[in-house]
């Protein structure tokens, strides 16, 4: 992936990574975790040559434009953006490869608008972030005062590039190298260093989760085949169990690894994702 595009959507500009020069007709759209970047597919691109890979930043990640400052980040804003971005485009059918949050989004766009997605391969990610209905009034406290809390004038910057990935590095379960391509991607070089380009906002709690009911229906409402490939050391290797009985056309498989297992195992997860992708067609 080296060639850069660029989408205008509504005043927002996304940016998107690929192989090709020119905009793949239907690519394989791939969505990454939050805070991450188009940048953390570069890894599994390397093994799966000749695909049309479309990686994608969400608003507020890479080098996608932020929402306004009288905008949120709201979780189903994300999916309304690919949407847009479909309609626009006029794609239908893709195959779609979601980390994270991004195979959250990919699911949702899945269940909601399932003209648009033919199969889904979801990486260390499976089902929702959900919340009790008893816990939303404390939910939504916490939502308004993270945003209403006053946000700090600058972003934290450092030294330089080694420096902003080794901060990267301290919440994440990958080595340096993995850090650095995140880093190359994501931060920004001004006169006193390097700074990261996310929104800060990023970092606000949710105004609200999903009820295991809500989340439930919307995986039930999946009509595509689904290939989860958990990390046996990931965020998902217990709590993915519980909602795989909700997908009715679910196959997942197991990889050695972390929660970004797509950048430190690449050939591994390629693997699964070929095999599907073949069965499929």
């Amino acid at each position: 992936m080296q060639f850069s595009h660029k989408f205008l959507l509504s005043g927002l500009e996304l940016a998107a990574l690929s192989s090709n020069a020119t905009l793949p007709g239907q690519p394989i759209l791939c969505l990454h975790g939050w805070l991450d970047n188009a940048a953390s597919f570069l890894p599994l691109a390397k093994q799966l040559k000749g695909l049309p890979l479309l990686a994608l930043e969400f608003p507020g990640h890479g080098h996608s434009s932020h929402r306004g400052p009288d905008a949120a980040y709201y979780f189903f804003d994300w999916v309304q953006d690919l949407v847009a971005l479909c309609q626009q485009q006029q794609w239908q059918d893709l195959t779609i490869i979601g980390h994270s949050m991004g195979g959250m989004v990919a699911t949702a766009l899945a269940a909601s608008f399932p003209e648009l997605v033919k199969q889904l391969v979801l990486i260390d990610s499976l089902g929702f972030v959900v919340a009790d209905e008893a816990t939303a009034a404390g939910q939504l406290r916490l939502g308004i005062e993270s945003r209403l809390k006053p946000q700090p004038s600058r972003v934290p910057c450092y030294p330089s590039l080694k420096a902003a990935a080794e901060a990267r590095l301290k919440q994440s379960d990958f080595t340096l190298t993995e850090a650095m391509l995140l880093a190359e991607r994501g931060t920004v070089q001004q006169a006193d260093g390097f700074r990261w380009r996310a929104d800060m906002r990023l970092r606000q709690q949710s105004v609200y989760r999903l009820s295991p009911a809500q989340a439930k229906a919307l995986i039930a409402a999946v009509e595509c085949p689904v290939l989860a490939v958990l990390a046996q050391d990931g965020m998902f290797k217990e709590q993915g169990i519980s909602w795989q009985p909700y997908y009715h056309r679910l196959r997942h498989q197991r990889v050695i690894g972390g929660h970004h297992c797509h950048m430190t195992e690449a050939k591994q997860v390629a693997v699964s994702i070929q095999q599907f992708l073949s069965a499929a067609s």
